[in-house]
């Protein structure tokens, strides 16, 4: 049972069962599978409609949707795992998956070229104030200096939060356009660290301190909540940008915005939001009438092979699970 497969929807938003040529290529015909159910051009994830749909399946795809007592009780004793259609944990739970008894897998490395590019893109164009100008021309308000007067970035300093697959891919397209690159990662080592070229911060306080850009890319965890509020970004250097491209939850958008109001951010890019859309929160409005901030639709990851692959991989591994009985065969969580 695929809950909120983005994938599966046609040009009119609703889910077409003949996109799902992969999933039938990989099951064939030992495995059935169902897709999510869509009201008012949204995929249904709860209500006595969901609990329906989803009961008695053996295995389950989330992509947003939230792994939960209640949903886990709505497919019953017949659940033998759960798979993440995509990077991110922090909607897994993988400890309410040990606690049921069931395996859990995510794909943590389908897309790191896809993430790191894009996190390249948001901070460059936050840099040569590309989104401002490009308005401001077809609005036949021709001014080169509106905006943000770009800074050379080689004479610049790049952080990075979290050094894991996607932080090291980013560190190595940083590198071509900024002079120095640092990295916060307390559960990765230095010498790590300086094998690709990368500077150790000892605190997220310092890496601010020196940054003139900071990028994103640790996952969401209890620990990593919010990680970026009010008390870090007073530590930041003035006119810092900030990129996320990781999970809206590690940034604690009122700071933010008011680090913007104040100068202490110059610029502000997420591909992240919570909740998803920032037009559904009072806050995300207010930023998205900044010139100052660029947005885009939690498509970091997105590229035609990306979305093959991490299909072709979730398939893969929920078909072991269901005939081999055996634990996923890769990014096993649980």
């Amino acid at each position: 049972m695929y809950t909120d497969p983005a994938w599966a929807l046609d040009r009119h938003g609703e889910t077409d069962p003949s996109l799902a040529t992969i999933e039938r290529e990989v099951y064939g015909e030992d495995v059935e599978f169902s897709l999510g159910l869509r009201r008012d051009g949204r995929f249904l994830l709860d209500g006595a409609e969901f609990d329906r749909h989803v009961a008695g399946a053996d295995a389950l795809v989330v992509y947003r949707a939230r792994v939960s007592p209640r949903l886990l009780d709505a497919v019953g004793p017949s659940c033998r795992l759960v798979a993440r259609q995509g990077v991110g944990l922090d909607n897994l739970n993988a400890e309410l998956l040990r606690a049921r008894g069931l395996w859990g897998f995510h794909v943590p490395d389908y897309c790191g070229d896809e993430v790191s590019t894009h996190t390249l893109a948001l901070a460059l164009a936050l840099e040569r104030g590309v989104c401002v100008q490009d308005q401001l021309v077809r609005d036949r308000a021709w001014d080169i200096h509106a905006g943000r007067i770009p800074r050379r970035t080689a004479a610049l300093t790049a952080g990075i939060v979290g050094f894991g697959r996607i932080g090291r891919a980013t560190s190595r397209k940083l590198h071509a356009f900024y002079g120095r690159t640092v990295a916060h990662d307390p559960y990765i080592p230095a010498d790590l660290m300086a094998s690709h070229g990368v500077v150790p911060a000892a605190s997220l306080a310092e890496l601010f301190a020196v940054s003139d850009v900071v990028v994103l890319h640790t996952e969401l965890t209890a620990e990593t909540e919010r990680l970026v509020d009010e008390a870090v970004l007073r530590s930041c250097r003035p006119g810092a940008l900030l990129v996320n491209t990781a999970r809206g939850g590690l940034v604690d958008l009122p700071a933010v915005l008011a680090a913007l109001r104040d100068g202490r951010l110059g610029g502000f890019a997420s591909d992240v939001f919570s909740p998803e859309d920032p037009n559904d929160d009072e806050v995300g409005r207010e930023l998205l009438r900044r010139p100052d901030v660029i947005v885009t639709a939690h498509r970091a990851f997105l590229s035609a092979e990306s979305e093959l692959s991490l299909r072709r991989r979730v398939a893969a591994g929920v078909r072991h699970v269901l005939r081999e009985g055996q634990p996923p065969p890769a990014g096993r969580v649980a």
